[in-house]
């Protein structure tokens, strides 16, 4: 998918959500536990409730791989249900892989090679040869760790050296390695007063924006300081839709949190798109 295509998705939805499938078995309603695949069928209507609203899913690899071979088969079942039923949206691989190079080209034929994955996010800590091995499938993207919304990003990320913070350094030089029509940024909405400094980076870039709803981020922020010409944006809530309810209804409860944010997301838009 390209990022005409990405954004012509935004603007017909009047929205720029990704909703995140972290998908915690020991949270999942007792309405689907019944079912062969819990996990499959709790995505399932998630997906089938929100398709609406959102241009974005990611599934965060950590609550599959930990349930081994089930895991991996119900992560596979639901890409792939997005893919067949939801072409036109953009789906994530949130699996913050990086490695040396060869090892980098096995985590990207896993990831594109074998499931319909459009991206990828990735650590750029190890540098170029770690990042490059997603970005030789044509149409995917890789998604860079840039800044992110943990407690612990203050450990590594604002560090200064020669007056420039280690994630502006991260952001200089790995925008070298792709485009803006294959690589992303990760950015947490709790640090959204850091957008105006990464626009000043990457102007052009997309950026991939959790830690809005749960975590506290304010989605006015990150529109005011984020939003680019062609929007640039895409801002993931996770539990905060898909834990929003835990009862029979959580469909139906979850289809109405996406249609707020997607409601909210529609005003910061209408100077784009009219």
């Amino acid at each position: 998918m390209t990022s005409e295509e990405l954004f012509s998705n935004i603007v017909a939805k009047r929205s720029f959500l990704c909703v995140g499938l972290d998908s915690e078995p020991e949270k999942l309603p007792e309405s689907v536990k019944r079912y062969k695949d819990p996990v499959f069928e709790f995505n399932r209507r998630i997906i089938d409730a929100t398709a609406k609203y959102t241009v974005a899913y990611k599934p965060n690899f950590a609550f599959y791989e930990s349930q081994g071979v089930s895991g991996w088969d119900s992560l596979r079942k639901s890409v792939e249900y997005i893919s067949v039923n939801h072409p036109d949206i953009f789906i994530i691989a949130d699996a913050k892989r990086g490695d040396i190079g060869n090892t980098s080209k096995m985590y990207a034929r896993a990831v594109f090679g074998d499931m319909p994955f459009d991206a990828v996010t990735v650590a750029p800590y190890m540098g170029e040869d770690s990042v490059k091995p997603f970005l030789t499938y044509q149409g995917k993207w890789a998604i860079v760790l840039a800044l992110t919304s943990n407690k612990g990003a203050d450990d590594f990320q604002y560090f200064t050296s020669a007056g420039e913070r280690l994630f502006e350094r991260v952001l200089t030089v790995s925008q070298q390695w792709g485009t803006p029509d294959n690589m992303m940024f990760v950015v947490g909405a709790t640090r959204a007063e850091m957008l105006s400094d990464i626009r000043k980076i990457v102007p052009d870039h997309f950026l991939l924006v959790p830690g809005v709803g749960a975590q506290g981020g304010s989605l006015e922020e990150v529109a005011r300081y984020g939003m680019n010409k062609k929007c640039g944006l895409l801002v993931n809530s996770s539990r905060g839709i898909i834990f929003a309810d835990s009862s029979d209804r959580f469909d139906i409860v979850a289809s109405e949190k996406a249609a707020e944010i997607q409601k909210e997301m529609a005003g910061y838009l209408a100077p784009l798109v009219g």
